[in-house]
Protein backbone atom coordinates (compact mmCIF):
# COMPACT_ATOMS: atom_id res chain seq x y z
CA UNK A 1 0.00 0.00 0.00
CA UNK A 2 2.76 2.11 0.87
CA UNK A 3 4.39 1.78 -2.40
CA UNK A 4 1.09 2.49 -4.67
CA UNK A 5 0.37 5.96 -2.03
CA UNK A 6 4.44 6.83 -3.20
CA UNK A 7 3.75 6.13 -7.41
CA UNK A 8 0.29 7.91 -6.83
CA UNK A 9 2.09 11.05 -5.14
CA UNK A 10 5.03 11.11 -7.86
CA UNK A 11 1.95 11.22 -10.20
CA UNK A 12 0.02 13.54 -9.18
CA UNK A 13 3.33 15.80 -8.69
CA UNK A 14 4.27 14.96 -12.38
CA UNK A 15 0.88 16.14 -12.95
CA UNK A 16 1.11 19.34 -11.48
CA UNK A 17 4.89 20.40 -12.75
CA UNK A 18 3.74 19.33 -16.37
CA UNK A 19 1.32 22.67 -15.90
CA UNK A 20 4.25 25.15 -13.96
CA UNK A 21 6.50 24.19 -17.06
CA UNK A 22 9.75 26.47 -16.81
CA UNK A 23 9.88 29.51 -19.01
CA UNK A 24 11.55 27.66 -22.57
CA UNK A 25 15.06 28.40 -23.30
CA UNK A 26 14.45 27.40 -26.66
CA UNK A 27 16.52 24.25 -26.23
CA UNK A 28 15.64 20.76 -26.08
CA UNK A 29 15.09 19.42 -22.57
CA UNK A 30 17.10 15.87 -21.94
CA UNK A 31 17.25 14.07 -18.84
CA UNK A 32 19.40 11.25 -18.75
CA UNK A 33 19.84 8.11 -16.08
CA UNK A 34 23.23 6.87 -15.72
CA UNK A 35 25.95 8.98 -15.47
CA UNK A 36 27.17 6.96 -18.70
CA UNK A 37 24.74 8.36 -20.62
CA UNK A 38 24.91 12.07 -19.35
CA UNK A 39 28.15 12.44 -20.24
CA UNK A 40 27.85 10.81 -23.76
CA UNK A 41 24.92 13.38 -23.99
CA UNK A 42 27.15 15.85 -23.05
CA UNK A 43 29.30 15.06 -25.90
CA UNK A 44 26.64 14.67 -28.52
CA UNK A 45 24.28 17.47 -27.71
CA UNK A 46 26.95 20.07 -26.17
CA UNK A 47 25.24 23.53 -25.40
CA UNK A 48 22.50 22.30 -28.33
CA UNK A 49 20.56 21.38 -25.61
CA UNK A 50 19.37 21.87 -21.75
CA UNK A 51 20.71 18.54 -19.99
CA UNK A 52 19.84 17.22 -16.92
CA UNK A 53 20.83 13.63 -15.06
CA UNK A 54 19.52 11.82 -12.79
CA UNK A 55 22.09 9.81 -10.94
CA UNK A 56 25.24 11.16 -9.31
CA UNK A 57 28.71 8.97 -8.94
CA UNK A 58 28.82 5.84 -7.24
CA UNK A 59 24.64 5.62 -7.91
CA UNK A 60 23.35 2.26 -8.37
CA UNK A 61 21.32 2.39 -10.97
CA UNK A 62 19.85 -1.09 -10.45
CA UNK A 63 18.18 -0.18 -7.14
CA UNK A 64 17.47 3.77 -8.06
CA UNK A 65 14.40 5.07 -7.26
CA UNK A 66 13.16 8.22 -8.12
CA UNK A 67 12.43 11.40 -5.94
CA UNK A 68 9.77 14.69 -5.96
CA UNK A 69 13.23 16.26 -7.57
CA UNK A 70 13.64 13.41 -10.36
CA UNK A 71 9.73 13.37 -11.09
CA UNK A 72 10.13 17.52 -11.55
CA UNK A 73 12.41 16.89 -13.83
CA UNK A 74 10.94 14.15 -15.81
CA UNK A 75 7.93 16.40 -15.61
CA UNK A 76 9.89 18.98 -17.92
CA UNK A 77 11.79 17.24 -19.99
CA UNK A 78 11.11 16.57 -23.94
CA UNK A 79 12.83 13.97 -24.11
CA UNK A 80 14.31 11.33 -21.24
CA UNK A 81 16.81 9.08 -22.48
CA UNK A 82 18.06 5.80 -20.46
CA UNK A 83 19.47 2.10 -20.54
CA UNK A 84 17.12 -0.58 -20.84
CA UNK A 85 17.40 -3.97 -20.58
CA UNK A 86 15.72 -3.16 -16.67
CA UNK A 87 18.85 -1.57 -15.61
CA UNK A 88 16.95 0.76 -13.85
CA UNK A 89 14.28 -1.68 -12.68
CA UNK A 90 13.07 0.86 -10.44
CA UNK A 91 12.54 3.95 -12.47
CA UNK A 92 10.08 1.35 -15.55
CA UNK A 93 6.88 1.99 -13.64
CA UNK A 94 7.53 5.84 -13.52
CA UNK A 95 8.15 5.95 -17.12
CA UNK A 96 5.07 3.41 -18.14
CA UNK A 97 2.73 5.54 -16.02
CA UNK A 98 4.45 8.95 -17.90
CA UNK A 99 2.83 7.37 -20.91
CA UNK A 100 2.65 9.64 -24.16
CA UNK A 101 3.08 12.77 -21.91
CA UNK A 102 7.10 12.71 -22.40
CA UNK A 103 9.17 10.62 -25.11
CA UNK A 104 11.13 8.39 -22.82
CA UNK A 105 13.82 6.06 -24.94
CA UNK A 106 15.68 3.10 -24.03
CA UNK A 107 18.90 3.19 -26.07
CA UNK A 108 19.66 -0.77 -25.60
CA UNK A 109 16.60 -1.36 -27.28
CA UNK A 110 18.15 -0.87 -30.34
CA UNK A 111 21.13 -3.38 -29.71
CA UNK A 112 20.86 -6.67 -31.90
CA UNK A 113 19.42 -8.88 -28.98
CA UNK A 114 21.23 -12.16 -30.82
CA UNK A 115 24.70 -10.31 -29.47
CA UNK A 116 23.60 -9.54 -25.95
CA UNK A 117 24.38 -11.79 -23.12
CA UNK A 118 21.38 -13.68 -21.58
CA UNK A 119 20.36 -13.32 -18.19
CA UNK A 120 18.07 -15.16 -15.57
CA UNK A 121 18.28 -12.55 -13.28
CA UNK A 122 16.86 -9.64 -15.40
CA UNK A 123 12.37 -9.71 -16.48
CA UNK A 124 14.53 -8.86 -20.18
CA UNK A 125 16.85 -11.95 -19.88
CA UNK A 126 19.62 -9.82 -20.99
CA UNK A 127 22.22 -8.83 -18.98
CA UNK A 128 22.05 -4.73 -19.23
CA UNK A 129 25.59 -3.63 -18.44
CA UNK A 130 26.11 -3.08 -22.58
CA UNK A 131 28.52 0.09 -21.98
CA UNK A 132 31.31 -2.65 -21.14
CA UNK A 133 31.63 -3.28 -24.80
CA UNK A 134 33.24 0.06 -26.60
CA UNK A 135 31.51 -1.54 -30.20
CA UNK A 136 27.94 -1.55 -28.31
CA UNK A 137 29.17 1.98 -27.01
CA UNK A 138 29.75 3.14 -30.32
CA UNK A 139 26.05 1.86 -31.65
CA UNK A 140 24.68 4.05 -28.44
CA UNK A 141 26.32 6.98 -29.84
CA UNK A 142 25.04 6.66 -33.09
CA UNK A 143 21.10 5.89 -31.68
CA UNK A 144 21.33 9.05 -29.45
CA UNK A 145 22.43 10.94 -32.03
CA UNK A 146 19.58 10.04 -34.05
CA UNK A 147 16.92 11.03 -31.56
CA UNK A 148 18.57 14.30 -31.06
CA UNK A 149 18.24 14.96 -35.00
CA UNK A 150 15.11 13.83 -34.83
CA UNK A 151 14.03 15.86 -32.29
CA UNK A 152 15.90 19.13 -33.49
CA UNK A 153 16.44 18.45 -36.85
CA UNK A 154 17.99 22.25 -37.41
CA UNK A 155 20.53 21.30 -35.74
CA UNK A 156 21.23 17.48 -37.65
CA UNK A 157 25.03 18.84 -38.79
CA UNK A 158 25.97 19.69 -35.00
CA UNK A 159 25.13 16.84 -33.46
CA UNK A 160 26.51 14.64 -36.26
CA UNK A 161 29.55 16.43 -36.01
CA UNK A 162 30.14 15.85 -32.70
CA UNK A 163 29.07 12.42 -33.31
CA UNK A 164 32.09 11.71 -35.67
CA UNK A 165 33.87 13.76 -33.04
CA UNK A 166 33.32 11.52 -30.51
CA UNK A 167 33.20 7.81 -32.60
CA UNK A 168 36.86 8.57 -33.57
CA UNK A 169 37.78 8.70 -29.61
CA UNK A 170 36.20 5.55 -28.78
CA UNK A 171 38.10 4.23 -31.62
CA UNK A 172 41.80 5.57 -30.10
CA UNK A 173 40.35 4.24 -26.60
CA UNK A 174 39.58 0.83 -27.95
CA UNK A 175 42.51 0.49 -29.65
CA UNK A 176 44.36 1.54 -26.48
CA UNK A 177 42.91 -1.11 -24.52
CA UNK A 178 43.53 -3.79 -26.58
CA UNK A 179 47.18 -2.88 -26.49
CA UNK A 180 46.74 -2.45 -22.82
CA UNK A 181 45.43 -5.92 -22.42
CA UNK A 182 47.58 -7.53 -24.63
CA UNK A 183 50.41 -7.14 -21.70
CA UNK A 184 49.03 -9.70 -19.37
CA UNK A 185 48.68 -13.63 -20.16
CA UNK A 186 45.53 -15.35 -21.25
CA UNK A 187 45.68 -17.19 -18.36
CA UNK A 188 46.10 -14.12 -16.02
CA UNK A 189 43.18 -13.06 -17.05
CA UNK A 190 40.33 -13.50 -13.98
CA UNK A 191 38.57 -11.11 -13.17
CA UNK A 192 36.37 -11.31 -9.51
CA UNK A 193 34.43 -8.37 -8.80
CA UNK A 194 31.53 -7.20 -6.06
CA UNK A 195 28.74 -8.64 -8.65
CA UNK A 196 28.65 -9.43 -12.23
CA UNK A 197 28.55 -5.78 -14.21
CA UNK A 198 31.95 -7.07 -16.35
CA UNK A 199 30.28 -9.82 -18.89
CA UNK A 200 30.77 -7.76 -21.84
CA UNK A 201 34.04 -6.64 -20.70
CA UNK A 202 35.17 -10.53 -20.35
CA UNK A 203 33.62 -11.49 -23.93
CA UNK A 204 34.94 -8.88 -25.76
CA UNK A 205 38.39 -9.04 -24.22
CA UNK A 206 39.22 -12.21 -23.00
CA UNK A 207 38.56 -12.68 -19.43
CA UNK A 208 36.49 -14.67 -17.29
CA UNK A 209 34.38 -12.71 -15.08
CA UNK A 210 33.18 -13.55 -11.65
CA UNK A 211 30.65 -11.18 -9.55
CA UNK A 212 30.44 -12.30 -6.16
CA UNK A 213 26.97 -11.20 -6.21
CA UNK A 214 25.58 -12.15 -9.49
CA UNK A 215 24.46 -9.66 -12.34
CA UNK A 216 21.79 -7.09 -10.04
CA UNK A 217 23.37 -6.01 -6.82
CA UNK A 218 19.23 -6.28 -5.78
CA UNK A 219 20.74 -10.08 -5.15
CA UNK A 220 22.96 -10.84 -1.76
CA UNK A 221 25.81 -13.12 -1.53
CA UNK A 222 25.47 -15.72 0.52
CA UNK A 223 28.12 -17.72 2.46
CA UNK A 224 28.05 -20.73 0.70
CA UNK A 225 28.59 -17.96 -2.26
CA UNK A 226 32.05 -16.35 -0.72
CA UNK A 227 33.08 -20.22 0.50
CA UNK A 228 33.18 -21.52 -3.50
CA UNK A 229 34.56 -17.87 -4.47
CA UNK A 230 37.45 -18.48 -2.21
CA UNK A 231 38.23 -22.16 -3.43
CA UNK A 232 38.41 -20.85 -6.76
CA UNK A 233 40.42 -17.96 -6.86
CA UNK A 234 43.11 -20.20 -4.33
CA UNK A 235 42.80 -23.33 -6.69
CA UNK A 236 43.66 -20.67 -9.90
CA UNK A 237 46.00 -18.55 -8.05
CA UNK A 238 44.35 -15.45 -8.20
CA UNK A 239 46.50 -12.16 -8.00
CA UNK A 240 43.69 -9.81 -6.69
CA UNK A 241 40.11 -8.90 -6.53
CA UNK A 242 38.15 -5.81 -6.94
CA UNK A 243 35.56 -3.28 -5.32
CA UNK A 244 33.46 -1.46 -7.07
CA UNK A 245 32.60 2.25 -6.70
CA UNK A 246 28.58 1.81 -6.53
CA UNK A 247 28.74 -1.14 -4.51
CA UNK A 248 29.37 -1.52 -0.87
CA UNK A 249 32.60 -3.17 -0.28
CA UNK A 250 32.07 -5.18 2.59
CA UNK A 251 31.51 -8.28 0.48
CA UNK A 252 34.62 -8.22 -1.20
CA UNK A 253 35.93 -7.59 1.81
CA UNK A 254 34.75 -10.71 3.25
CA UNK A 255 35.64 -12.37 0.27
CA UNK A 256 39.54 -11.41 0.77
CA UNK A 257 39.47 -12.72 4.56
CA UNK A 258 38.05 -15.99 3.36
CA UNK A 259 40.90 -16.71 0.94
CA UNK A 260 43.25 -15.93 3.62
CA UNK A 261 42.24 -17.72 6.44
CA UNK A 262 42.56 -20.79 3.90
CA UNK A 263 45.94 -19.75 3.89
CA UNK A 264 46.21 -17.81 0.79
CA UNK A 265 47.01 -14.07 0.22
CA UNK A 266 44.69 -12.29 -2.46
CA UNK A 267 45.06 -8.49 -2.80
CA UNK A 268 42.68 -6.14 -3.36
CA UNK A 269 43.43 -4.81 -6.39
CA UNK A 270 41.64 -1.31 -6.87
CA UNK A 271 38.06 0.11 -7.26
CA UNK A 272 36.43 -0.05 -10.47
CA UNK A 273 33.77 1.82 -11.88
CA UNK A 274 31.15 -0.38 -13.06
CA UNK A 275 27.50 0.91 -12.62
CA UNK A 276 28.78 4.58 -12.21
CA UNK A 277 31.25 6.91 -13.78
CA UNK A 278 33.77 8.69 -11.04
CA UNK A 279 33.13 12.32 -9.70
CA UNK A 280 32.18 15.15 -12.28
CA UNK A 281 35.40 17.15 -13.35
CA UNK A 282 37.49 13.83 -12.69
CA UNK A 283 38.74 11.58 -15.56
CA UNK A 284 37.26 8.84 -14.26
CA UNK A 285 33.66 11.14 -14.42
CA UNK A 286 34.09 10.33 -18.49
CA UNK A 287 33.01 7.25 -20.20
CA UNK A 288 36.44 7.32 -21.71
CA UNK A 289 38.19 8.09 -18.88
CA UNK A 290 36.45 5.66 -16.99
CA UNK A 291 37.48 2.15 -19.17
CA UNK A 292 41.04 3.34 -19.41
CA UNK A 293 41.17 3.77 -15.63
CA UNK A 294 39.55 0.56 -15.23
CA UNK A 295 41.88 -1.40 -17.67
CA UNK A 296 45.02 -0.28 -16.28
CA UNK A 297 43.93 -0.89 -12.81
CA UNK A 298 42.46 -4.58 -13.57
CA UNK A 299 45.94 -5.25 -15.49
CA UNK A 300 48.36 -3.78 -13.26
CA UNK A 301 46.71 -5.65 -10.08
CA UNK A 302 46.61 -9.05 -12.09
CA UNK A 303 50.50 -8.55 -13.55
Amino acid sequence: MKHIIIISLSLLLFASCKHTKEQNTGKLKVVTTTTMLTDLAENIGGDQIELQGLMGSGVDPHLYKASEGDVSKLANADLVIYNGLHLEGKLVEVFEKMGNRVTTKALADNLDKSGLISSEYFASSYDPHIWFNIKYWKQITNSLTEELKAAVPEQADYFEANRNDYIKKLDTLEAAVIKTISTLPEEQRILVTAHDAFNYFGKEYGFEVIGLQGLSTATEAGVQDVQNLSKFIIDNKVKAIFVESSVPKRTIEALQQSVKSKGFNVEIGGTLYSDALGNKGTVEGTYIGMFSYNVNTIVNALK
